[in-house]
């Protein structure tokens, strides 16, 4: 194939990732209860990240977010943002698989079986980034934020737009975190990282863990910092076995 039957047919792969995109975010637009539901039910007490707490401590006092909306047309762009974000996470295996399609020809097998693996595993961790941001992280922030007063005149009522940014800036930044091992392993075979130097700062990696943990869940108690920050911590031995691994394997 020459230069533009590559170009044209890199473009055929976007076109048919763009149309499945806008087809999976019609019908997450038209499904928009179940898909709001699922958004908004870390603002109640019912959810089941304070049932299991209550299971395990007892009562926790009555905790309803109360929302609102102030500007005008904000309630549907954020209906059109989460539709997208929604279509982009259900279509990304899709997306994933024409983009290797693509590629794979240009690979030596091993390199294709690297890549597969590679991209495979980034995807699962990038998915355990986002369970645990929305079952863990993102409703112990928001119970403490949204229930914090300097003062009993001050009520606190939620914006919908400061929910719904602070609910995807969360997801996000936790899928992005868990791809700590993919980070290491790709830095091993470039020989910027050796699991000596990692066994080496590892006490310094696992301050930066806990002040991570603390930026990113700003409640100050012990029990949250030690659940968010014991998966990043987890990730990172195994981001130090990954790249030892690579060693070994490595001539």
């Amino acid at each position: 194939m020459t230069f533009w039957d590559h170009l044209e047919a890199l473009r055929g792969c976007f076109v048919r990732i763009l149309v499945v995109l806008l087809l999976a975010a019609v019908a997450a637009f038209v499904f928009k209860e179940p898909l709001f539901a699922l958004l908004l039910a870390p603002k109640s007490d019912a959810f089941v990240t304070y049932r299991l707490i209550e299971h395990f401590v007892g009562p926790l006092p009555v905790f309803e977010v109360q929302m609102v909306n102030i500007e005008l047309a904000q309630q549907f762009l954020i209906h059109v943002k989460i539709s997208l974000f929604a279509a982009l996470l259900v279509v990304s295996p899709y997306i994933l698989f024409v983009l290797f399609r693509f590629v794979s020809p240009g690979l030596y097998s091993h390199e294709r079986r690297l890549t597969l693996r590679a991209v495979s595993t980034g995807y699962l961790l990038f998915l355990g980034g986002l369970l645990l941001a929305y079952f863990v992280i993102f409703p112990l922030t928001l119970r403490f934020l949204a229930t914090y007063q300097v003062s009993a005149d001050v009520p606190n009522v939620v914006s919908l737009s400061s929910y719904v940014s602070a609910f995807l800036m969360l997801l996000l930044l936790m899928g992005v975190v868990f791809e700590l091992p993919i980070v290491c392993w790709l830095l091993g075979r470039l020989g910027l990282l050796t699991s000596q130097a990692m066994r080496r700062y590892r006490r310094h990696a696992i301050v930066a863990i806990v002040i991570l943990a603390a930026v990113i869940t700003p409640t100050g108690d012990i029990f949250t910092l030690t659940v968010v920050s014991l998966p990043i911590w987890l990730l990172y031995e195994l981001g130090l076995r990954v790249v030892k691994r690579v060693e070994k394997q490595t001539p």
